[in-house]
C-alpha cells in the first residue's frame, strides 16, 4: 500500500502469533503462562487466536512473564490493528 507520506506495509504480525513463538522458544505451555502472568487462560486463548487485543495491562503482564518488553507487545498490537482497519476500510470502498 502506498500513502502520501511514503510506503506502508500491509503485513503485520498479530500479537498472538508472536506470543505463540515466544511461548515455543521459552518452552511455555499456555497454562504455565497464565499462571506466571495472571492472565486468564480464556484471555490468553483469545489473544493467541487473534480475537482479543493486547491492552496495556495485558502487555505489562506478558512482559513480566516472558521478558519481552511491554512496548513490543503494544507496538505489535497497534500496528496489527492499524493494518486490519486500513484493509477493512479499503474493502468497504471497493479498493484492492
Amino acid at each position: 500500500m502506498t500513502t502520501r507520506k511514503g510506503l506502508h506495509s500491509d503485513l503485520a504480525v498479530p500479537p498472538g502469533e508472536y506470543l505463540a513463538e515466544v511461548m515455543e522458544e521459552q518452552g511455555l505451555a499456555r497454562a504455565e503462562l497464565a499462571r506466571r502472568s495472571t492472565i486468564s487462560d480464556t484471555d490468553l486463548a483469545a489473544i493467541l487466536n487473534g480475537t482479543a487485543p493486547v491492552s496495556a495491562r495485558i502487555a505489562s503482564q506478558l512482559a513480566e512473564a516472558t521478558g519481552v518488553p511491554s512496548n513490543i507487545w503494544l507496538g505489535l498490537e497497534s500496528e496489527y490493528r492499524l493494518v486490519v482497519d486500513e484493509s477493512e476500510t479499503r474493502n468497504l470502498k471497493g479498493e484492492s
